[in-house]
């Protein structure tokens, strides 16, 4: 992917940023540069970057388990802070922001001020082709100083002084970024996701696990179901409650965080405070598995005893069930017996569930408690 050409400013450094990571710090970095200048800001402290940092990884880690690194300290501190603030996966990330702006942790801030050790220097090291192996190994001081000699970089230093120590966004590639947001924030992107498909070879839906969560948008699925509701009676698998048209949600089976996807052999009708609550864990497979099949089973065999079921199956179909291969194994042979169903969808579905656990999922077993929040249904 190519960055747009500039007469004034050396985009062939730029485009090299990314070409030797062996961490994901650049990234986040670079992002939370583009972010503040997007903001209209041209001097930053360390303290705002490493916030929004943070902030940045923070939905990454919690609530899509990526792993950021073999040994990240970003993603360290983003589970120090979530096991001591207790904040929701899904908080806001205006939250997250003021949490580390008053938060008083030295641990926490140790941490902090050691995101801040090596790259904010080495970032910019394909514009400095003088500075090589032992040029490096300096104090911060003497580093930044050596740095500020450097022409046409992109950010200069102002006086070191801990984490309130600042940069200062030179004006034309201020107005670079500003010109070609879309194309920079693209180009970054881009190189995120090759780094965390890299990290997370088993993951599927990276690109859509670069930021925070959002509601899906689910109401074919959701009028199947209550059609199905309205001509039999039906219950949900985790509390075996009676499920009515009014109160229901679709949950995923394996949560969505993990799988970054809606496909109709994933979902099924819960309650919504049974979905809040199960939120993004893998619900005990040999409790629940057997109960979920059940009921798509019963799906199924109305998808071929009623013209009005299968009508609207095929509406969820053209949005929610894009492998022929699957559909073919589950829903397109009339007559199958349940055994056969079961099987056909535990060798679909079994594999994502276990590499969701391998993953860092948490197992969950439905206690009863009903839990009223507004975090997103998964």
């Amino acid at each position: 992917m190519q960055l747009p050409y500039s007469d004034k400013l050396e985009i062939q450094y730029l485009s090299r940023l990314f070409d030797n990571t062996s961490e994901c710090y650049k990234f986040f970095w670079f992002q939370a540069i583009v972010t503040k200048v997007l903001e209209g800001k041209t001097v930053l402290t360390y303290e705002e970057l490493i916030d929004e940092m943070i902030a940045d990884a923070w939905y990454m880690v919690t609530e899509y388990h990526l792993n950021l690194g073999p040994r990240d300290t970003l993603e360290k501190v983003v589970h120090d802070i979530q096991k001591r603030s207790g904040m929701k996966s899904s908080e806001k990330k205006s939250v997250l922001i003021e949490y580390l702006k008053n938060c008083q942790e030295p641990d926490i801030n140790k941490q902090k001020r050691t995101l801040t050790k090596n790259v904010p220097y080495r970032l910019q090291a394909p514009f400095m082709n003088r500075l090589k192996g032992k040029d490096w190994d300096v104090s911060e001081k003497k580093l930044a100083e050596r740095i500020n000699q450097e022409k046409r970089l992109l950010y200069y230093f102002n006086e070191l002084n801990g984490m309130q120590t600042t940069i200062r966004i030179q004006d034309e590639w201020y107005q670079y970024i500003h010109k070609n947001q879309k194309i920079v924030k693209g180009w970054l992107q881009y190189n995120m996701i090759l780094y965390l498909q890299k990290r997370n070879p088993s993951v599927p839906g990276i690109a859509d696990k670069l930021y925070p969560p959002h509601e899906r948008k689910l109401e074919k699925v959701k009028k199947y179901w209550r059609l199905l509701l309205s001509l039999q009676p039906m219950k949900e698998i985790y509390g075996h409650n009676m499920l009515d048209g009014k109160d229901i949600s679709i949950d995923h089976f394996v949560p969505w965080s993990f799988v970054a996807h809606d496909e109709f052999w994933n979902l099924h009708p819960t309650t919504r405070s049974i979905n809040s609550s199960k939120s993004n864990h893998l619900p005990d497979w040999d409790k629940y598995f057997p109960e979920f099949a059940r009921v798509e089973y019963e799906s199924y065999e109305l998808i071929w005893k009623s013209e009005r079921v299968h009508a609207e199956f095929e509406k969820c179909a053209r949005e929610h069930l894009n492998s022929m291969d699957i559909r073919y194994r589950l829903y397109d042979k009339e007559g199958q017996d349940f055994s056969s169903f079961f099987s056909q969808l535990e060798g679909v579905i079994h594999p994502v569930y276990q590499s969701a656990l391998n993953c860092g999922f948490d197992k969950w077993i439905y206690s009863g408690e009903q839990n009223e929040s507004d975090s997103i249904l998964l």
